[in-house]
């Protein structure tokens, strides 16, 4: 795979450094298996949500935690497979683990489980220190 030459980014930007580590680290995900199946919808503005395919896993098989802006999906089945007796066996039941990068400012609100599908919802909650404001212009009597 050919390396991206991030100097020019550097000389005309301050504290964008992390941005090489984040597509460096995007190339050995797309190795990550494809299983479970997910979507991540958009739902408006600053809200989003994740939608992953468990079918068999249960709310006790799944385990989601959200580290230093990495947002992991696990689910761990603890079937006894001596006991069954397949003539087919179509439905993946295996362990998996899933993460999603996260923008900082970027909330887990739920997660909730229904009909064999996992919603994970996001919620974007930006500080009032960082939005947009206006400043006013004072005129030099108001200073003094």
């Amino acid at each position: 795979m050919t390396k991206l030459d991030f100097a020019p980014l550097y000389r005309s930007t301050v504290g964008f450094d992390h941005v090489a580590s984040l597509l460096d680290s995007i190339s050995t995900e797309r190795s990550q298996q494809s299983y479970p199946p997910y979507n991540i919808q958009r739902m408006d503005e600053d809200a989003y949500e994740i939608t992953m395919a468990v079918a068999g896993f249960s709310e006790d098989d799944i385990d989601i935690c959200l580290e230093n802006d990495v947002l992991t999906i696990s689910g761990q089945k603890s079937i006894d497979e001596k006991d069954r007796n397949y003539l087919y066996r179509g439905i993946a039941e295996r362990d998996f683990k899933r993460q999603f990068r996260l923008d900082k400012y970027i909330k887990v609100i739920r997660a909730s489980l229904e009909n064999g599908l996992l919603y994970v919802a996001l919620q974007r909650e930006i500080p009032d220190s960082m939005k947009a404001r206006k400043i006013p212009i004072n005129t030099l009597k108001q200073v003094l």
